[in-house]
């Protein structure tokens, strides 16, 4: 165990967020999500929801503050206007990092398309539908 680090940031986490550099995208997803035909690197954590992994990632992981779209997430398939309680989540623990910026969110298959460009995806045991973010890395805290 090491001091300071999440229990969440096993050794695979921790080797895939040091690995990525600036402007490498992180997906983090739920249950349902289709992550193994869809990463280039999968991470399975099913012992954790999307909140929950998505406090200990932005724990460690640099955001970019540049791009126009660091932090993710996936509209309602056909209410794309819709907020559910998920999205007001992931907007609430990113807040602090999106330089005054808001959450941006991706209709289904450009969050799809997205995914796939990822440096790695986390699949999460979340079973709340919508439960998937994508984090880009940035060069500094």
């Amino acid at each position: 165990m090491l001091i300071g680090l999440d229990i969440l940031l096993n050794a695979d986490i921790l080797y895939v967020l040091r690995a990525m550099g600036h402007g490498d995208d992180i997906a983090i997803v739920d249950a349902t999500f289709p992550a193994e035909s869809h990463a280039r690197k999968l991470i399975r954590s099913e012992g954790a929801d999307l909140t929950r992994m998505l406090t200990a990632v932005l724990s460690v992981l640099p955001i970019d503050r540049d791009a126009p779209d660091p932090i993710v997430a996936m509209q309602v398939i056909g209410a794309p206007g819709e907020i559910l309680p998920i999205h007001t989540e992931i907007e609430t623990l990113a807040r602090p990092r999106l330089a005054g910026g808001n959450l941006v969110r991706l209709e289904r298959f450009q969050f799809y398309e997205r995914v796939k460009q990822s440096f790695a995806v986390i699949a999460t045991g979340e079973l709340r539908d919508y439960g998937n973010v994508i984090l880009r890395k940035g060069d500094k805290a």
